[in-house]
């Protein structure tokens, strides 16, 4: 059995696509998970499967547009183990999301596509972006104080942005720490 966390892209975002996460736990275990959690609304679910990660994505996919009214054209599921989600944050550029009060610091996933085909379509603002190539990851970084300058906003008018689900750095550290929790009470 393995352990995965599923980045949901499209969903719940702008009062589109909604999904009840109570709804979405029971959709995903009539497709035959189990240990199914979420965690907040933006489309972040621990499981378990003895399927591959690419079995899990696929099987996600389809059954969100059958288990609800979805626009499927934004829906793709990231399946990610929780060696993967280490590596993201162990490999994250030196002082990255380190000074929250300074910098809104994200992780955009990338879906099928890696970092050489994402980074073009981003245009930092000098003194403003960063932007950092990883594996399967961007980091993004925007000077709080100067946001509304930002530039990041226009990866959405790219094809690729469908490609890409965005989680703040905060949120994808408390993703990994969530991931270790289970792994440390399955052990127990």
């Amino acid at each position: 059995m393995h352990t995965y966390v599923v980045l949901l892209r499209g969903i719940n975002v702008g009062g589109k696509n909604k999904v009840p996460m109570a709804e979405l736990k029971k959709c995903l275990e009539n497709l035959g998970f189990s240990n199914v959690s979420t965690y907040i609304a933006s489309g972040n679910v621990f499981l378990d499967s003895d399927k591959s990660a690419a079995e899990v994505q696929a099987l996600v996919e389809e059954a969100l547009p059958r288990c609800f009214t979805l626009d499927d054209e934004l829906i793709k599921a990231l399946a990610l183990t929780p060696g993967q989600l280490q590596s993201i944050v162990e490999n994250k550029p030196d002082g990255f999301g380190e000074q929250p009060d300074k910098y809104h610091s994200d992780a955009i996933f990338l879906m099928g596509i890696d970092a050489s085909q994402a980074l073009p379509v981003f245009s930092p603002r000098e003194g403003v972006d960063k932007i950092w190539p990883g594996e399967g990851v961007i980091y993004s970084q925007r000077l709080s104080a100067q946001r509304t300058k930002s530039r990041l906003n226009r990866i959405m008018a790219s094809p690729l942005y469908k490609s890409m689900t965005i989680r703040s750095w905060s949120t994808t550290s408390k993703l990994l720490e969530l991931l270790k929790k289970r792994d440390t009470e399955r052990e127990a």
